[in-house]
């Protein structure tokens, strides 16, 4: 894979670092103003209205397809639609599907039409034509063409799936087991190092001894029930990007700073690619590379990540490899004639580059699936216009996030997912990710840095934005899905109860492991999805003693690091500051640990 650097007019690329200062949340919360009476509540089926066609529908509620506000017909991208006409006693898609009493067709008296249907046989008529109609819908969306987005502007149904009900999910069973007493216990917490200036330290791991932090101009491994160091690996220079991924070994890839930051610019380059062994606490080696058009500089790079024996780290000056086990470069920054370079790649299962091309005004974005050995596209996926940067949400399948032509307004860096052939680069379905329902994040200059998604079976899983709650008062939210192949969603959907707010952390195996943050009087929780019911299972729940409550509620869950395993939890930060004057006797906490074991 060869990238050169941007041309020499180009205004320098995206700023390095953290997502950045949370932004104030939207103005209600609670004593938010609750809807109409008329209003369709969370969790009850209802009965929708009948409209004349073209005529604006009821509000939508957060995680159920609902009648698009356009004329009839007309499907409203990225959500299913109602048939135009739809057989009388028909179950609305994600409702109950109990029969619809008071709704049964019969035939007139005197008419002759024989026996009435019983009740049995209307469900079964009912269900048949769903099936039709859910066939038909999915037919049309493979037969779709390639140049244009599979799921919008065509016609047809989009009634979703059946959430794989009574079924194995697809990915198999998860590893983690439902400890014996679910409540936790807090194993410890680390505060705030002392800085001057924001400092990254995004970046964690847990391996079956230690759990692994980024530090000040270090990484350190924590004893998994004390917190006590069991190794400091020193460095030369701050961390400034690092590895998701980690080999079945504990090995991952950090980027960090050549030397020490001094005020008052407080910044080093970020050049060094190295591999760390998060068991024995040392690096295994470290690299870094020059470019055509550097001379003697190094490249600068800001993330980094690992496929196979690959790792790869890109940037504004473009992309480098590494073999795994020694540093051999794989491939560095070159000239090409289309000006293109790799921003940076996502890894895991596969490698995939983001890559940045053409003149400044005229910059265009693609995707290519690489072979990690050598860096050759295996396939590529031209990003629609209006496309600055991509965000690899995982290789395989591939899925891919972006904000098409600066759309999302509410800071997320998402307006749509791509769901990609990695094999033939062709676009299976785009899908709508509408700001004001869904709640996933990416940090839209950076290629790896998606949170609050996470994919499996087949299918994309994100939670809803936070809406009011059937309580008195309190917000609360869900997890929903779509089908990658088709685009459609499913009939997935976990609640995450009054009061909670619930988002996806990871996949194990088929199940999703989802956190709940808490309301003001409880702690947080974690929780297994059965991939194939949806069924929630508690695997830990946090204590909801204030104090407790207060460290857990310092992390805002845009801006930490969450990882579950094995009955133990970990939140971190991944920036920090200099202490706030005003903070007063507020603890500040790095990291806080929670554990249902020993």
């Amino acid at each position: 894979m060869t990238q050169p650097p941007p041309p020499p007019n180009q205004p320098p690329g995206p700023p390095q670092g953290g997502f950045g200062a949370p932004q104030d949340p939207p103005a209600g919360g609670f004593g938010a103003p609750t809807p109409p009476p008329a209003q369709p509540q969370y969790g009850y089926p209802q009965q929708p209205p009948t409209q004349p066609q073209g005529q604006p529908s009821a509000q939508p509620q957060y995680g159920y397809p609902q009648q698009p506000d356009q004329a009839a017909g007309q499907p409203q991208y990225g959500y299913p639609q109602q048939p135009p006409t739809q057989p009388m006693g028909q179950p609305q898609y994600g409702y109950p599907t109990q029969p619809q009493y008071g709704y049964q067709p019969t035939p007139p008296p005197g008419s002759g039409g024989g026996k009435k249907l019983t009740t049995q046989m209307q469900i079964i008529i009912a269900a048949v034509v769903a099936v039709v109609l859910i066939i038909g819908g999915g037919v049309w969306y493979a037969s779709s063409g390639d140049d244009e987005p599979a799921n919008e502007g065509k016609g047809g149904s989009s009634q979703g799936t059946d959430g794989g009900k009574g079924k194995a999910a697809a990915d198999g069973p998860g590893k983690e087991k439902v400890p014996s007493n679910v409540q936790s216990k807090v194993s410890f917490q680390l505060p705030h190092p002392k800085v001057t200036d924001v400092t990254d330290v995004a970046g964690s791991w847990v391996t079956d001894k230690a759990y692994v932090k980024t530090g000040v101009n270090s990484i350190v491994g924590y004893d998994l029930a004390k917190g006590t160091p069991v190794w400091t690996l020193a460095l030369p220079g701050q961390v400034c990007a690092t590895s998701r991924h980690a080999t079945a070994d504990n090995k991952t890839a950090i980027v960090y700073e050549a030397s020490k930051r001094l005020p008052p610019r407080n910044y080093q380059p970020c050049t060094e690619v190295a591999v760390v062994d998060l068991v024995a606490g040392k690096l295994v080696w470290t690299k870094s590379v020059t470019s055509a058009s550097s001379g003697d500089d190094k490249v600068k790079f800001s993330e980094v990540t690992l496929s196979g024996t690959t790792v790869a780290a890109g940037g504004t000056d473009g992309g480098a490899a590494f073999d795994l086990a020694n540093g051999n470069p794989r491939w560095k920054p070159q000239a090409n004639a289309e000006n293109c370079y790799d921003m940076g790649y996502g890894g895991g299962a596969g490698l995939v580059a983001a890559r940045k091309c053409g003149p400044y005004d005229s910059q265009y974005v693609v995707i290519q699936n690489l072979n990690p050995a050598t860096g050759a596209p295996i396939s590529q996926f031209k990003m629609p216009a209006g496309v600055k940067y991509a965000s690899i949400v995982s290789t395989k399948p591939l899925v891919v996030a972006a904000d098409v032509g600066d759309t999302a307004d509410d800071g997320s860096g998402i307006s749509d997912f791509f769901s990609i052939d990695e094999a033939t680069g062709k676009l299976k379905v785009k899908i709508a990710a509408d700001a004001d329902r869904f709640a996933a994040r990416c940090r839209s200059t950076e290629v790896e840095t998606c949170s609050k998604v996470v994919v499996g079976n087949g299918r994309i899983y994100l939670p809803t934005e936070d809406h009011e709650g059937s309580g008195e008062y309190g917000d609360t939210n869900e997890i929903v899905s779509f089908d990658l192949a088709t685009g459609k969603p499913t009939s997935d959907k976990a609640d995450a109860g009054d009061r909670y707010s619930m988002f996806p952390l990871r996949m194990d195996g088929g199940n999703v492991i989802a956190y709940k943050t808490p309301p003001y009087d409880k702690g947080g929780q974690i929780v297994s999805i059965d991939g194939a019911t949806f069924k929630q299972t508690t695997l830990l729940e946090n204590p909801g003693d204030e104090a407790v409550r207060d460290a857990e509620s310092s992390f805002s869950s845009d801006y930490a690091e969450i990882l579950y395993s094995g009955g133990r939890m970990f939140i971190s930060e991944t920036m920090i500051s200099e202490p706030r004057k005003s903070a007063g006797d507020d603890k500040e906490y790095l990291v806080v640990a929670y554990s249902t074991t020993g």
